[in-house]
């Protein structure tokens, strides 16, 4: 998980800490900025593994493209870097 994402994750939970308290005692002013701070906290962390998974995608792209230049050019060590990319990419969509 990222830095951004674990970020947004504690703030939506502080959000919701919020929320619930502010239910309790009563004070709508209170849960409406608990409401307000977790939907802004989830929607930036949607946003992060968006960027996260665009990434993915980008270095998924570049890795098949070195592996199959790497091949027809019997580039060993392109098809290698090509092999990495691919795998950095596949990781970074499954975060």
């Amino acid at each position: 998980m990222s830095t951004a994402r674990l970020s947004n994750t504690v703030k939506a939970a502080i959000g919701g800490a919020k929320k619930t308290v502010g239910s309790v005692l009563g004070n709508e002013s209170m849960q409406a900025s608990g409401k307000m701070q977790q939907a802004e906290a989830q929607a930036a962390n949607l946003a992060a593994r968006a960027t996260q998974q665009a990434k993915g995608v980008a270095h998924n792209v570049k890795g098949t493209a070195q592996k199959a230049a790497g091949a027809a050019l019997n580039n060993k060590s392109m098809q290698a870097e090509g092999h990495i990319n691919s795998a950095k990419g596949n990781a970074e969509r499954k975060l």
